[in-house]
């Protein structure tokens, strides 16, 4: 087991941690959004991030320090901490994102690494080969093998107390990003970035990115730090956070500022488009749309990175709230109407439901049915499994809540709960049989509910189940196995709402 990393509180497969970080003495809260900080040109002082903002780690380029000719003798001889004058940890890349731009770099691996140590960074990174979405396999292979090599010389390399990352490379072959995780989850390394998304979250592949990291966590044990480099909106960090990242390094807060775009969780806005602010930050309680474009272009694009630091990291409080309460996948499904391609990242998410349950918490607070994709959480899935280990009686009868049924020959009446389908009684009040239900529900909860019945008929063959249901939809019904026996009756609930067949 590693002991750099502590898992405290999971959802889904997100986490709550901390990352112990030995050579800055402190340990960091994750998920964690590190600021990445250009060290030639800082929109927002790092001291500021710290202060302000919240922040207990940041990212600047250690291969843009190796070749500066004005700032390279001065971060060696006052250290990398001094010169950026930060108070917190500091991650530093290699170079890796210039390869990956203009084909060569005029370091190796270990002589980056060995300045990252001289300059005082607490987690270094090897130079790695970011390999670019949709090479061929070849391609693909190669470069991977030149990464793993270079993981292997980082492995005997004397790092001191820095920390080392081991990055995940494979491009968009999934069975090369496990292979990749799972030789670098094998090196004493410690935290592991999944590299070479940015492209695909660059072209709004969300679903893409949900099965590179998910590729990526099958190589890698649970105690595993993951880092997705270079994901910096934050209409993205939940779904990747549910994906089970935890650290998360963002130069959009300044890069979209430059260009004078206002980031919010719901997607991208630019100043020019604005008549209002849809935010409470400082600075948009300080200033309206018409004032900020009147300012200089630099204190303009200041005060736009200030808001879009400040939207980046109320998401992450917002994000760790819901993984305290058990409602990240909620929070997660409420960013997945932002955008259709996030409705493609939460649907990729939703078909690793399976994955998903072996870390999702068996009780929490309560189950929220907010969209048709709620059928499709683990939650649904752990009932239906259930199941097959109750005790069940030789008839039974299931119900539609508010329903009136003839009890006569039924040794037990159990409720029939959509999406869930048959609730015995000693689990109605249960979580997460007690949802929290829309009155006017979709047809797929009412088809999940009926693969509940079928669920429970095949695992108890010898059972003689009855449905009385109050008027489900035809494609429900039909889910049925023909030895369920069903009927309608009329429920006494007012406040129930059948669906309708044109849904």
């Amino acid at each position: 087991m590693r002991d750099v990393f502590e898992i405290r509180g999971q959802d889904a497969a997100g986490r709550l941690g901390t990352l112990s970080v030995p050579r800055a003495g402190l340990a960091v809260e994750t998920p964690a959004l590190l600021p990445v900080v250009n060290p030639h040109l800082q929109t927002v002082a790092p001291r500021r991030l710290a202060d302000e903002f919240g922040a207990e780690i940041l990212i600047t380029n250690s291969y843009i320090l190796h070749g500066s000719d004005d700032l390279r003798e001065e971060v060696i001889e006052r250290g990398l901490h001094d010169l950026l004058e930060f108070p917190g940890a500091i991650m530093t890349d290699s170079g890796s994102f210039q390869l990956a731009e203009y084909g060569e770099i005029d370091v190796t691996s270990e002589e980056i690494l060995a300045f990252q140590r001289e300059i005082g960074s607490d987690i270094g990174t090897p130079v790695d080969i970011p390999t670019a979405p949709d090479v061929d396999r070849e391609r693909a292979e190669e470069e991977l093998r030149t990464t793993q090599e270079r993981l292997e010389r980082a492995e005997c390399f004397d790092a001191g107390e820095m920390l080392v990352s081991a990055p995940i490379q494979g491009s968009t072959q999934l069975d090369l990003r496990t292979e990749a995780a799972r030789h670098a989850y094998g090196t004493d390394l410690d935290v592991f970035p999944v590299g070479a998304v940015v492209p695909l979250m660059n072209a709004y592949r969300f679903d893409d990115v949900v099965e590179v990291v998910a590729a990526a966590k099958r190589g890698l044990g649970a105690d595993a730090p993951v880092h997705l480099f270079g994901a910096g909106h934050p209409m993205l960090f939940a779904l990747a956070v549910a994906c089970g990242c935890d650290l998360f390094d963002s130069a959009a807060y300044a890069l979209y500022a430059r260009d004078g775009r206002y980031l919010t969780v719901r997607g991208t806005r630019h100043l020019d488009e604005l008549d209002e602010f849809p935010c409470a930050c400082p600075v948009c309680t300080e200033h309206t749309p018409r004032s900020l474009r009147s300012e200089l272009n630099r204190e303009r694009e200041r005060l736009l990175a200030e808001h879009n630091l400040h939207v980046s990291f109320a998401e992450f409080r917002r994000i760790k709230a819901a993984i305290r309460s058990g409602k990240l996948l909620e929070l997660v499904e409420t960013r997945a109407r932002a955008h259709p391609a996030m409705l493609d990242g939460y649907r990729a998410l939703l078909e690793h439901a399976e994955w998903l349950e072996a870390s999702d918490p068996a009780s929490k607070d309560a189950f929220f049915y907010v969209s048709g994709e709620s059928v499709l959480r683990p939650e649904v899935g752990r009932h239906h499994d259930r199941l097959a280990r109750l005790s069940v009686p030789d008839r039974l009868l299931v119900v539609s809540e508010g329903v009136p049924a003839n009890t006569e020959g039924a040794d037990e009446v159990w409720s029939l709960r959509p999406p869930f389908g048959p609730v015995p009684p000693a689990l109605s009040e249960t979580y997460p049989c007690n949802a929290e239900l829309p009155s006017r529900l979709d047809v797929y909860a009412y088809e999940a509910a009926a693969d509940g019945v079928a669920a429970l008929a095949m695992a108890h063959p010898e059972t003689e189940i009855r449905v009385v249901h109050d008027g489900w939809p035809a494609s429900s019904l039909s889910r049925l196995p023909e030895c369920v026996e069903r009927r309608e009756e009329e429920s006494t609930d007012s406040s129930a709402t059948a669906v309708e067949e044109s849904q």
